[in-house]
Formats: C-alpha cells, sequence, structure tokens
C-alpha cells in the first residue's frame, strides 16, 4: 500500500516562516531608510554646493554680492541667482518694473500675474529632497516654498541688536553679513541710487557688500545654508518673499529655541520647527530678543548644509560650537572662525 507525500506548511511552519521576514524586515528597514537619507543629504548637498558656487560667479560677474531681498516683495536673492544656476530662462521672465518705485501701487512684486510663472515654478536646485513639500494651496497663488536662505549675519534680520555674550562674557554685536535686505527710496528713478544701493535704517545711502567687505575671509563667513518648509501657513522657506529667504546664526542648527518669524508662525503645526511671531515689527524695535531672527534648520538627522562665500560647501553639526557658529556668520566681525 502506497503513502501519499503531503505538500504545504503546517501552521506552525507557516507562523515561523513570518516571523522570520518580520525580524529580517525590521533589521533591513532602517538600513534601507539610512541610505536612502545619505542619497537624499547627498543631492541636497549637491544643491548647495550649486548655489554657493552661482553666488561666487555672480559675485565675480557684478563686482557685489547679491541683494538677499528688494524691500521684502519686490525678490529676492532667488532671483537675481537664477543666471547662475542655469535658470537663465525663468531669469529672463521675472519682471523689476516698478521697483525703485515701491510702494507705488504700480510696482510689479513676486506675486503679480507677470511673475507667477517663474515664482510658481518649484526649482530643483533650490529644493532638498529630504524635506516635505509645503502644501501651497490657498497660500498667495500657488507661489512655492524652497530649502535655502541666505545669510544675514550673527543676530537678525534688521541687525539692530547683540544676539546675547560670548563664552567670554563678551557683547555678541552685530559683525557685517553678506546678504542685506535692499529698500529703495519711493522717488524718480532720475534721482534713485540705482539697483545697487539700499536705504538702511538711519536713511542714509550704503552699498551692497562687496568683496573687500567681507573682510573675515570668504572661506571663514557663510553665504547659504538650509531652512525647512513651513506648513499650514508658516512661510518659513517662502523664499521669493523678504521675510522666508533668510537666516541668522544666532542660534545653532536646528536649535530647539524658537524663531522670532516676521507674521507667520505656526508652532501649533508638529511638522513646524518652534517660533513666536514677532512683537514689532518696525525698524529700531530696542528688543534684540523680539526682532526678527530665523536659525538654518533641515530634516536632515544631525546637521545642516551650508555654502562659504568662497563657493565652498560643507555638513555642519547642530553640536557646532554657538561663538564659531555666530562668528561664521559674521563678513567683517573681526573673528575669523574655521572648523575643525
Amino acid at each position: 500500500m502506497s503513502s501519499r507525500v503531503k505538500n504545504g506548511f503546517t501552521l506552525v511552519e507557516l507562523l515561523v516562516v513570518i516571523a522570520i521576514i518580520g525580524v529580517l524586515v525590521a533589521l533591513l528597514l532602517p538600513a534601507v531608510q539610512t541610505a536612502r537619507e545619505s542619497s537624499r543629504r547627498s543631492q541636497c548637498a549637491n544643491n548647495i554646493k550649486q548655489i554657493g558656487l552661482g553666488v561666487a560667479n555672480y559675485e565675480s560677474t557684478h563686482r557685489a554680492m547679491p541683494p538677499g531681498n528688494y524691500h521684502s516683495v519686490m525678490g529676492s536673492w532667488l532671483v537675481w541667482l537664477l543666471p547662475f544656476v542655469e535658470q537663465q530662462a525663468l531669469r529672463d521672465r521675472y519682471s523689476n518694473e516698478g521697483m525703485v518705485l515701491y510702494p507705488d501701487p504700480g510696482a510689479i512684486r513676486y506675486g503679480n500675474a507677470i511673475n507667477l510663472p517663474v515664482t510658481t515654478t518649484q526649482i530643483k536646485v533650490y529644493t532638498c529632497p529630504t524635506d516635505t513639500k509645503s502644501a501651497v494651496a490657498g497660500v498667495i497663488s500657488g507661489v512655492t516654498f524652497h530649502n535655502y536662505v541666505a545669510n544675514y549675519g550673527n543676530t537678525t534680520r534688521g541687525r539692530i541688536g547683540p544676539a546675547g555674550t560670548t563664552s567670554t562674557g563678551a557683547p555678541n554685536m552685530f559683525g557685517g553679513a553678506p546678504f542685506i535686505e535692499v529698500v529703495l527710496p519711493n522717488l524718480p528713478s532720475t534721482t534713485s541710487p540705482g539697483p545697487y544701493n539700499f536705504i538702511a535704517h538711519d536713511n542714509t545711502f550704503k552699498p551692497v557688500v562687496r568683496i573687500a567687505e567681507i573682510s573675515d575671509g570668504t572661506s571663514n563667513t557663510l553665504a547659504i545654508s538650509e531652512t525647512i518648509q513651513g506648513k499650514g501657513g508658516d512661510l518659513r522657506g517662502f523664499g521669493w518673499w523678504g521675510g522666508g529667504c533668510h537666516f541668522e546664526t544666532k542660534l545653532t542648527p536646528n536649535s530647539p529655541q524658537p524663531d522670532i518669524t516676521e507674521q507667520s508662525c505656526t508652532p501649533a503645526n508638529r511638522l513646524n520647527p518652534p517660533c513666536l511671531n514677532h512683537p514689532n515689527p518696525k525698524p529700531g524695535n530696542p528688543d534684540p530678543n523680539g526682532e526678527e531672527s530665523i536659525a538654518a534648520r533641515s530634516r536632515h538627522p544631525i546637521g545642516v548644509n551650508a555654502a562659504f562665500c568662497d563657493g565652498s560647501a560643507r555638513f555642519i553639526s547642530n553640536n557646532v560650537n554657538l561663538d564659531v557658529w555666530r562668528a561664521l556668520g559674521t563678513a567683517a566681525g573681526g573673528d575669523p572662525a574655521t572648523l575643525d
């Protein structure tokens, strides 16, 4: 009498196989996620390297650093740098008409219909793949968010007060910055000081930053770092606008302390970094702790990518010494610093 061979698994065997697969997946998943983040971080580093070289090439061409932003709404360094990151066609479509007459109603802003084909474009070199895109629906006609911001110095956007004290107890005052806010007067174009000038808060005309003014050294002065695209109305990363295109080194990268934003703090959203709304957005606010200041931030686990004024780039740890970080944020603070 022949016996039949039974094919298939018993229930116990099947459960053992499932358990083994589960263990293997649990072991492999972190490695896969790490590999993916490594690839994304590498792409982000390549982006910021290209942007840093674009800044250096812009300076070589124009004999000045790019403006950080014109007023708050006339465009930012993202526009002026487009030809230097292989986006000349987009730069050609952006209109500056009426800029010197701002705040005249005829001035053309980043959100005007003529500029929307540029400012609603998600530009790959300005976008870090580690971050999650901000939902742009309903936020100023779909104008895009990006992930890189310009260095406005070691204190605040308005450059009006100390960032605190150094480890030795000395006051840490504003020490110059490679990017500034360009504020043109409301004057006829024949009497305007021209596109390379701005009015400081003391109402004196001053030029945008020249390379000779970066006396701390271009290799010791930050130019560009990362930011996170804000969610739910938070405008951090809204870089076409003056309030979203900058960072300061008042706080270390990804600091748990809050940013002071101009008008768009949304701390309740768990994806947003900590923040407080600027209590008094007018120039001359005597309280430096209430003046607008935004830290460099990213979704990388341990730090941010940053480009320097000489075109070099490197990854900087969240644990960087605060005095060193603030020194790297100054252009002429007399405090040249180097990273280990």
